[in-house]
């Protein structure tokens, strides 16, 4: 039922858009529909798909193209299996599916959504149109999106197939016979005649009436290594030193011990690369094993979802199921038991702080993976805290090196002057500044950036600074990249790491526009400084040294005295600068999130203390559960972003003037009107954008907080939605809702498929029309 539903409500939110439209798209959307199975493999413990006709659009690791009458029984069944045991996805067809004269279009798809192509060139294959039809397939692929092809000559010469003599000519010979017959076009023919002289110059193996199984292996190593999981996405070519350190910690792996199951820790400072390290590792064995789970930072996954989510984490990455559904620790911690008892697995757990992380099943069972998984499995643990390690019980612990003097001036020249090599004139600095680095990768690439276009002058300069830094303290060499950017990009720099680090981009702009920040520009300068980076292609990162950074900047100015800095980004600061009950200048923005706060704060937080902060422009307490006292008799005109859940008061002060508000979000508050009269809120683009949640009838704030925003005079609200299930105040809200003649109004009642007794309500709230009403 539920699934039917949520299907409506996604296309009742693409029609808000478009208001004009919601009723002739609601007509259609009233009908129930199934939601449509998920379209892909799963990972289960056959990894060789057959066709199957009612199957669509699957993606392959392999695709296999073969004669099927020379090789079916021997050696593509001996290649086959032994893919399978390697977890190697791979496409085989059925012979049903070679029907007509074209290529039929599940196999078509099949080439195309291909990584690795492998072609097995045996006596009989160019008797076949189809084969050479696959060929030609097959190498246009790699022709648009140059993807490896590994030929294969099964019992046949290369120059043979190359030449096209011997039995390829005669098959060749049949081909143009047809074609005289008009049976086929001889521009096709010479199509696979080229594609034959292509693929035969192509190094591959050869495979005669040898014994198979060690060339069968070779080839299974060649293809996993030009497998690449695609959620890891690591510039593979642009990672300066990781082969040591990945052949060294392969060896603490152990994967020759094939019937253990062994459990590594990897530790180093902040920016030293494990996590660069673990997943160039990952990557290139993760196809070797049935189950695997890269699990990326750990401690946030903790933090927001605590022991459930990081189970969760695990289940549904293991088992490839998108929505796992888990009530309980102790539920998932069966799941587990029962899904993955004996299998050979990969996991890997990233950014682990505490030890508690690493408790993630009921009952104590710390080792709980290591004794249900099977032999040849692999756990990975990644820590800074080298005591963690211990204190879990890893077998053994790598711990990453700086770069060496080679490695170091590479990374620097790849960041400082764009090519693998020192430029003339820069050849002294360029090796005298990465010794002072003393390897650090971060440091190395966040100086080298900053350095990048600048004069020797300045170079001479950064280098003068980095000899001043006796300490070789990684803070002070990140902050010289720091000290370079221009004013506008230090607040941009100090806004990402305070408060929106991993944030959507768009969403960011946005907030650093309002801030007037110049976010196109500031975002771009600060990714080519190595101070950031995107992640993928819509999320801002920064590493969490250059976060440290930065609010080691911001508390700079009175580390003891938190009413003075121009940002607060955790509880305990916000309570004790509203202690001060003192009027401020300097803080600009308030943006509490989980994760900021170490312990509990069980004090209350003076209210009052918010109305003498004169240029406070962001103000966003939504996302902790803060309790506030008093009253609240200001707030600041300047006022860009006012998220506060649970406001405790009935209104807004009445002397707040909104003329610079973009987005306003009270929900769960005790609100009954925002304000008195009518106030300038031009600029107000977004109210909460309910449903985030379900409301439920004992929330009583439902009724208030509607008629708050609908009792106020606003502007075109770009989009707002209030989904209510179960609620005995529809009947008052929708008199509410037609009472109130600003606004345009769409109400869908959908009765379908629900008890008499459960009623279901969308209200959206659209564009206000243009009346004096």
């Amino acid at each position: 039922m539920y699934s039917c539903v949520f299907n409506i409500l996604r296309r009742i939110f693409r029609c808000v858009e478009e208001p004009d439209r919601i009723t002739s798209g609601m007509s259609e959307g009233m009908t129930m529909s199934h939601p449509t199975a998920p379209i892909g493999p799963s990972i289960a413990s056959d990894a060789i798909i057959h066709h199957n006709p009612s199957s669509s659009n699957n993606a392959y690791d392999v695709f296999v193209s073969f004669r099927g009458e020379d090789t079916r029984n021997n050696f593509t069944s001996f290649l086959f299996g032994a893919l399978r045991r390697q977890g190697i996805l791979a496409f085989k067809d059925d012979q049903c599916i070679k029907k007509g004269d074209f290529i039929a279009p599940e196999l078509l798809q099949a080439i195309q959504g291909s990584q690795v192509f492998v072609v097995v060139l045996s006596k009989n294959y160019a008797s076949s149109t189809w084969c050479l039809r696959e060929l030609v397939e097959i190498l246009n692929c790699c022709q648009t999106s140059a993807r490896p092809l590994i030929p294969i000559f099964y019992d046949v010469e290369p120059t043979t197939v190359r030449n096209q003599k011997g039995c390829y000519e005669k098959a060749f010979a049949e081909h143009e016979k047809r074609s005289r017959e008009g049976k086929v076009e001889m521009e096709e023919v010479q199509r696979w005649k080229e594609a034959l002289r292509k693929v035969a110059d192509i190094s591959g193996s050869e495979i005669g009436n040898k014994p198979q199984n060690e060339k069968i292996e070779k080839i299974v190593q060649e293809i996993t290594n030009n497998l690449r999981p695609k959620i890891l996405n690591l510039p593979r070519d642009e990672l300066v030193g990781i082969e040591t350190r990945v052949q060294d910690l392969g060896n603490i792996l152990r994967f020759d011990l094939r019937n253990d199951v062994r459990v590594v820790g990897i530790s180093g400072m902040g920016g030293i690369g494990k996590t660069t390290l673990v997943r160039a590792l990952y990557e290139r064995i993760c196809h070797q094993y049935n189950y695997r789970c890269f699990i990326d930072d750990v401690s946030k996954i903790f933090l927001d979802s605590h022991l459930l989510g990081l189970q969760k984490q695990l289940i549904s990455q293991t088992l490839n199921e998108k929505n796992v559904e888990i009530c309980n620790v102790i539920e998932g911690t069966c799941l587990v038991q029962s899904k993955l008892n004996n299998a050979k697995a990969l996991i890997v757990f990233d950014n682990v702080d505490e030890v508690q992380q690493l408790r993630i099943f009921s009952g104590n069972r710390d080792n709980l993976l290591r004794e249900c998984l099977g032999g040849g499995s692999r756990i990975i643990i990644v820590s800074r805290d080298e005591q963690i390690l211990k204190i879990h019980g890893v077998d053994d612990i790598y711990q990453v090196q700086p770069l060496n003097r080679e490695d170091a001036i590479q990374l620097f020249c790849r960041n400082a002057f764009k090519v693998n090599y020192i430029l003339s004139d820069y050849e002294k600095l360029a090796d005298e500044i990465p010794s002072h680095v003393e390897g650090h990768p971060l440091a190395i690439e966040t100086i080298g950036s900053s350095l990048f276009g600048r004069s020797l002058s300045q170079w001479e300069s950064v280098l003068e600074g980095l000899k001043e830094n006796k300490s070789k303290n990684i803070m002070d060499i990140l902050r010289i990249s720091y000290i370079q950017l221009e004013e506008k990009y230090k607040q941009t720099f100090l806004d990402i790491a305070c408060f929106f680090n991993s944030y959507e981009e768009e969403h960011l702009k946005e907030i650093l526009n309002f801030r007037g920040f110049h976010p196109e520009d500031s975002i771009q300068v600060l990714i080519d400084k190595s101070l950031i980076t995107r992640s993928f292609g819509c999320f801002i990162h920064m590493h969490s040294l250059l976060v440290d950074l930065g609010r080691c900047i911001v508390r700079e100015v009175s580390p003891k005295e938190p009413i003075k800095w121009s940002r607060l980004w955790t509880r305990k600061d916000l309570h004790d600068a509203m202690s001060e009950n003192e009027a401020t200048r300097n803080l600009e923005a308030i943006v509490l999130k989980r994760g900021n706060d170490v312990g509990i704060l069980d004090k209350t937080i003076k209210a009052d203390g918010l109305s003498k902060i004169k240029h406070l422009k962001l103000l966003d307490v939504g996302d902790v559960n803060v309790e506030f006292s008093g009253s609240l008799s200001h707030l600041s005109n300047e006022l860009g972003y006012l998220i506060w859940y649970r406001y405790p008061f009935e209104c807004l002060p009445q002397s707040f003037q909104p003329h610079k508000l973009v987005q306003l979000d009270l929900r769960w508050s005790s609100i009954q009107r925002l304000w008195e009269g009518t106030k300038d809120c031009k600029r107000l683009k977004y109210l909460p954008d309910l449903p985030s949640r379900t409301v439920l009838p004992s929330e009583p704030f439902t009724l208030r907080f509607l008629s708050a925003i609908l009792n106020t005079n606003l502007p075109p609200i770009q989009r707002t939605g209030l989904i209510i299930f179960g609620c005995p105040e529809l009947v008052e809200i929708e008199e509410c809702i037609r009472k109130s003649f600003s606004w345009t109004i769409q109400i869908i009642e959908v009765w379908m498929l629900f008890p008499s007794s459960f009623c279901f309500l969308i209200i959206l709230l659209c564009r206000r029309t243009t009346t004096n009403q």
